[in-house]
């Protein structure tokens, strides 16, 4: 079987598209359908928000999206590779071709300092810049003072701005975010997403974000709603980049 990064190669590495996707899950009362069928495209270049209610399956179908998790039945196309296609081991290699991701709860590493944090998908790649491309990223979300701290020396706001630096550090074309502004306050939340949308422009990303926040979904320009599983409503408006 040829490696998976000759797979890529040559390709446009920013298009995402989701075939009659399904994931099932057992529980207690029996089997759980969270998403049913779902068929969705995503252009290179867009900013697109999932938005829904809670248990809607949104945030199912972005770690779906993102290779996190494997689908009942369906595929997702990244960049023209079929995840379905590829084992577990496949599927991180793609992942740390084509993603970057930004968790609500930031995710960061409490052993690493923020430096650390935004160096590791740079030092993955075997770039021997790491430390200099990190440093320039945390100095672009406003951290260079605070690079040698470790996370739980940092603000929340603070971590998600760690966070989004190591989401652009290894340059991928896709970036998923999952209520990035989920656990901060009104004022940061809003400096986290200008931030996000100012670094998205600048890389050139396909952004697949999900939100319960009706005017951050808004600013994507395009809107995917989901109710129990199901898409109910695809949207498109004039983006705005202000607050």
């Amino acid at each position: 079987m040829r490696p998976v990064l000759e797979i890529f190669v040559g390709v446009g590495y920013d298009m995402i598209e989701v075939k009659q996707l399904v994931k099932k899950v057992d529980t207690s009362e029996g089997v759980l359908t969270i998403l049913k069928g779902i068929d969705l495209e995503i252009a290179d270049g867009e900013a697109v928000a999932i938005v829904g209610a809670s248990g809607s399956g949104k945030s199912t179908l972005l770690g779906l999206m993102a290779g996190l998790d494997a689908a009942t039945s369906g595929d997702v196309l990244l960049n023209n590779t079929s995840l379905a296609s590829l084992d577990e081991e496949q599927r991180a290699l793609l992942r740390g071709q084509l993603v970057g991701f930004v968790f609500q709860s930031f995710q960061l590493l409490p052993s690493l300092t923020a430096l650390e944090n935004v160096m590791l998908p740079i030092e993955l790649k075997g770039d021997e810049q790491a430390k200099q491309k990190a440093k320039a990223l945390l100095d672009r979300v406003g951290l260079s003072e605070r690079g040698h701290h470790y996370p739980n020396q940092l603000s929340g706001g603070e971590q998600q701005r760690v966070a989004i630096a190591r989401a652009f550090a290894s340059n991928a074309p896709i970036l998923f975010a999952d209520e990035p502004t989920g656990n901060l306050d009104t004022a940061t939340g809003a400096h986290i997403v200008e931030l996000l949308f100012e670094l998205n422009k600048e890389f050139a990303t396909t952004l697949v974000l999900v939100t319960h926040d009706e005017r951050l979904a808004q600013k994507c320009g395009r809107a995917v709603r989901l109710v129990a599983g199901e898409i109910v409503s695809d949207t498109h408006f004039e983006a705005t980049v202000d607050a």
